[in-house]
């Protein structure tokens, strides 16, 4: 569709919508070709949250924006995946950390590579100035809340 001057204001967040869902569907279907086919987008999420360092349920929970009920069928789920294993806190025996199996640390690294190889078929399209000059533009509009979790908090799933 091309850009008109006049251009309704429903169409930004549909079109910034579709970049995102355009990535996260290449992503996944790249992903499925590279030995896991059982991703998701909500897993990807999921394993930020727990992080290289791993994180308990209710952390996980917080930085998704769900309960710790809600954070402990999405763990379960990786779980069931082999993307992460429950273990002990060898700081605090009280509690249960979630840490990323090899499998886990496997999916983020290959997401990485693959959303490097999108990013660089959008400077194809694009152009890298084009590109970049988006890239800085969206983080002066969105500042201090780019990098968030909670997206599955937020849609309300």
């Amino acid at each position: 569709m091309p850009s008109r001057p006049d251009n309704p204001g429903y169409e930004l967040p549909l079109l910034l919508f579709g970049g995102f869902r355009t990535l996260i569907d290449e992503l996944h279907a790249r992903l499925r070709e590279q030995g896991h086919p059982d991703a998701r987008p909500v897993h990807g999420f999921a394993m930020q949250a727990i992080g290289v360092d791993g994180a308990t349920a209710s952390e996980v929970g917080r930085r998704l924006g769900v309960s710790k009920q809600a954070a402990g069928k999405t763990i379960d789920g990786l779980e069931r995946l082999g993307y992460v294993a429950r273990t002990a806190d060898e700081h605090d025996a009280r509690r249960k950390l979630v840490v990323l199996t090899d499998d886990g640390i496997d999916v983020l690294r290959r997401s990485a590579e693959i959303f490097d190889e999108l990013r660089a078929s959008w400077v194809r399209t694009l152009g890298a100035e084009r590109l970049r000059a988006m890239e800085t533009d969206l983080r002066t509009v969105v500042g201090a809340h780019a990098y968030r979790l909670d997206a599955q908090a937020w849609f309300g799933a």
